[in-house]
């Protein structure tokens, strides 16, 4: 009996351990330079807080200078440029929360259970011949972004988890949709109305 305990328990603790995030769940490191936070981290490298975080298996925030961090993997360039067109086209003249915001839309659309897991997915998504996004319809979402556009892509992804888990954002002055204006409201930034 002792014997089948020490068993149990040995593989109890492999399978425990295994799921453990590691430095090789990582797609590359970084070495902490002094004035580093995880939050500039993160979004240096355009990837959420929290997987930063658990990958390193981080409670707190507390980094030391020269300190070798895993960054985890984001989504790739091609995505990231295809959001802040998007961002672009959506939130041209807004401000720049209302840009993260808008971008903060996108991945909450990504990581909830109705809709595509992918922003290629999210953003080219057509249900009974409607776009989810205008500009994808106008070819808007054609132009090249700014450099605001993918900085606040960059802030979402930073940000990623930590909102209010906005999905939907309408201008309440356009909008010719009856529904959208039930969904219950998590913000308001600008000409844009958020909500879940």
């Amino acid at each position: 009996m002792k014997k089948f305990k020490t068993i149990l328990l040995a593989a109890a603790l492999s399978i425990g351990i295994s799921a453990i995030p590691t430095i090789t769940d990582a797609a590359s490191t970084y070495k902490v330079k002094p004035g580093d936070s995880l939050w500039k981290i993160s979004n240096n490298f355009g990837i959420s807080l929290l997987s930063l975080q658990q990958v390193n298996n981080f409670s707190g925030s507390v980094i030391y200078p020269n300190q070798v961090l895993a960054i985890p993997s984001s989504i790739s360039n091609e995505e990231k440029e295809l959001m802040a067109r998007l961002v672009h086209a959506e939130a041209k003249g807004e401000s720049y929360a209302g840009k993260v915001a808008v971008a903060t839309v996108i991945l909450n659309r990504v990581d909830h259970k109705e809709f595509p897991n992918s922003v290629k997915g999210v953003i080219y998504e057509n249900v009974n011949g409607h776009y989810a996004f205008s500009p994808v319809k106008n070819g808007a979402i054609n132009q090249a972004a700014d450099a605001e556009a993918r900085k606040a892509v960059n802030e979402a992804l930073a940000f990623r988890g930590l909102g209010s888990g906005s999905i939907y954002f309408y201008n309440p002055n356009t909008a010719k949709s009856d529904w959208i204006k039930t969904r219950e409201v998590t913000t308001r930034i600008g000409n844009h109305v958020f909500a879940k």
